[in-house]
C-alpha cells in the first residue's frame, strides 16, 4: 500500500482539508446569517447547490468504486486502497455534503415556498429516496470494509444508476415544476 495516497498521515491532512472547507462553508452561512444581504435567497440558493454537487458526485463516483473493488481480492493490497477510497469519499465528503443540501434545501423550501405545491413535495420525496440510497451506500462501504461484500460488479453497476435517476426526476421538479 503506497503510504503517500492511503497512510494514517495522508488521512489526518484529508480530513484537516475537508474540516477547513466545512469551516468556510459556515463562516459564509454564518456570515449571511448575521449580515444578510439583500439577496439572500440567492446566496443559501448558490451554496445549496454547492452542496448538492459535491453529495451528487461522491453518489455517482462511489458505487463505481465498489464495480472496481469487486474485482481486488479480499486482503489484497488493491482492495485495502479501495477500502481507504471509500470510506474518506462517504465519511469526508458525502455525510457533510448530504447534510448541508437537507439543511439549506429545507431552510429554501419553508423560506421561499412554505413547503406548498405538489412539484416541492414530489422533489422531496425523490430527495429522501436519495437520501435512502446514501444510506445503502452507507452500508456498503461497511461491509467492503469488513470483506462481507455480497454483490457482483455488475450488480453495482445498475446501483450506479439510481442517483442518477433521481437526479434527472428532481431537477425536472426544480425547473418545470410540473404540478
Amino acid at each position: 500500500m503506497n503510504e503517500k495516497q492511503t497512510g494514517e498521515s495522508a488521512g489526518r491532512r484529508a480530513r484537516l482539508r475537508a474540516a477547513i472547507a466545512l469551516a468556510v462553508f459556515a463562516v459564509i452561512a454564518g456570515l449571511l446569517i448575521l449580515y444578510p444581504p439583500d439577496d439572500l435567497y440567492l446566496w443559501i440558493k448558490a451554496l445549496h447547490i454547492v452542496a448538492v454537487i459535491s453529495w451528487m458526485a461522491g453518489l455517482l463516483y462511489l458505487p463505481r468504486l465498489f464495480v472496481y473493488h469487486t474485482d481486488a481480492p479480499p486482503g489484497s493490497a488493491q482492495s485495502e486502497t479501495f477500502k481507504v477510497m471509500e470510506g474518506r469519499l462517504y465519511g469526508t465528503i458525502m455525510q457533510p455534503a448530504m447534510g448541508l443540501a437537507w439543511l439549506l434545501g429545507l431552510y429554501l423550501a419553508w423560506s421561499v415556498y412554505g413547503f406548498q405545491g405538489g412539484w416541492l413535495h414530489a422533489k422531496l420525496a425523490f430527495v429522501v429516496l436519495l437520501s435512502g440510497v446514501h444510506q445503502y451506500y452507507g452500508r456498503a462501504v461497511k461491509a467492503f470494509a469488513e470483506d462481507r461484500n455480497t454483490k457482483t460488479g455488475r450488480q453495482w453497476r445498475i446501483w450506479n444508476e439510481a442517483p442518477a435517476l433521481l437526479m434527472i426526476l428532481i431537477v425536472v421538479m426544480v425547473v418545470v415544476k410540473p404540478f
